[in-house]
């Protein structure tokens, strides 16, 4: 079997790069390796689903913006044979807190998104207490809120969808498991998989998520990409919190409405790479519950209903994508490290991806987050990364 261009991994960014490949180039062949179609572990079905503007890095901001003008309109992109997809796109805005060491980081923050578009307000204490009356300000001073263009969805049915278009114009989806890389001449020639057959291709993609330092090293490259799993917990609360954004704590904690309930998170108290993926109850009991209760007073009659753990793909050395090919193995593309904030930039970079492999003028800057900077030691500073 021969193919254009291979992809390894069919979650939101493998499929959201054949989607783009297919549409700017029907003829192309582009063959999807995904070993579980059922997607029980990727990190996309898995997350928070959240989308937000409310970045430090430039380059981020307008991601994010290009991709919420893509997710409002996800019904005219990706309708297959009239049947038009739905994610259920809420927009209500991040609201991130801050005491009295934060200001001056929201303040510059605050600065640079407005710079670029951002439309982000500064709230006092007394603004905050108008607003979200159900809220604790013990301790702050400060708070950034998104007014339009942040919100939350629903990442499995935006995955879907983008495989179902992928699919419907050309893509072929293989069930599968990569085991190898050949190569010859500095260039990626063929993928082989776990059944002992290759597939030959042009070029290829590591869109293998928290998996994707493993295909790297098969070219002999190091990718600094690990998997650090987190939990989401859904909780039940009687108490009517109107108007609630997703909401950042001053002690690391998000919480967001999902339907009737509210799911919640933060970092693990056992950050090791590639831990089962089984839920930190551990994690409710001693700290976020406490947090919570603290900050939103009707909590402390809150209900754990159930929780999951998913994988957060972090590029351990700036905690920035890694996208583009690599300088040593031009047809090697990576599409990786995005370290919580992917899911909500994949329309975005897929595109930009998509575009570089077929040498078409950007559509967005992602020169940013080459890999020659991992090489180069130039860490990217962003310093809005939630968990």
């Amino acid at each position: 079997m021969r193919t254009d261009i291979a992809i390894v991994g069919g979650g939101i960014m493998g499929s959201a790069t054949a989607y783009w490949l297919t549409t700017l180039a029907p003829k192309l062949s582009v063959t999807v390796i995904e070993r579980d179609p059922t997607y029980a572990r990727a990190s996309y079905a898995l997350s928070a689903s959240s989308i937000r503007q409310q970045f430090t890095l430039p380059a981020n901001i307008r991601i994010s913006q290009a991709s919420f003008s893509f997710l409002r309109d996800i019904g005219d992109h990706l309708c297959v044979d009239a049947d038009r997809p739905e994610i259920g796109l809420v927009e209500r805005g991040y609201l991130y807190l801050g005491a009295p060491a934060h200001e001056t980081a929201l303040r510059q923050a605050h600065a640079i998104q407005r710079a670029n578009g951002g439309n982000i307000a500064l709230l006092d204490v007394d603004a905050l207490a108008e607003r979200f009356p159900w809220l604790s300000l013990d301790g702050l001073t400060l708070a950034s809120l998104g007014l339009s263009g942040e919100g939350w969805f629903d990442g499995y049915a935006l995955l879907t969808a983008f495989a179902r278009k992928a699919r419907a114009q050309g893509a072929r989806y293989l069930t599968a498991e990569a085991a190898g890389l050949t190569l010859a001449n500095a260039r990626v020639t063929g993928v082989s998989l776990a059944d002992g057959s290759t597939i030959a291709c042009a070029n290829l993609v590591n869109a293998a998520g928290p998996w994707a330092a493993h295909i790297a090293r098969w070219a002999k490259i190091d990718l600094p990409v690990t998997a650090r799993r987190r939990t989401v917990f859904v909780i039940a609360c009687k108490a009517a919190l109107p108007d609630m954004p997703l909401l950042v704590d001053t002690s690391g904690f998000w919480l967001r409405p999902e339907g009737q309930h509210y799911i919640a998170g933060a970092a693990s108290q056992t950050d090791i790479d590639h831990a089962p993926l089984e839920p930190e109850y551990e994690l409710f009991e001693t700290g976020l519950w406490p947090a919570l209760a603290r900050r939103i007073p009707a909590f402390t009659q809150a209900k754990l209903l159930r929780a999951w753990a998913g994988y957060y793909e972090m590029n351990t050395f700036d905690r920035n994508a890694v996208i583009g090919p690599h300088p040593a193995v031009r047809n090697l593309y990576f599409i990786n490290g995005f370290s919580g904030h992917g899911l909500q930039q994949a329309p975005t970079v897929a595109r930009g991806l998509a575009e570089m492999i077929l040498e078409r003028p950007p559509s967005i800057d992602l020169s940013d987050f080459g890999f020659e900077r991992l090489i180069e030691g130039r860490p990217l500073c962003e310093r809005n990364v939630i968990g």
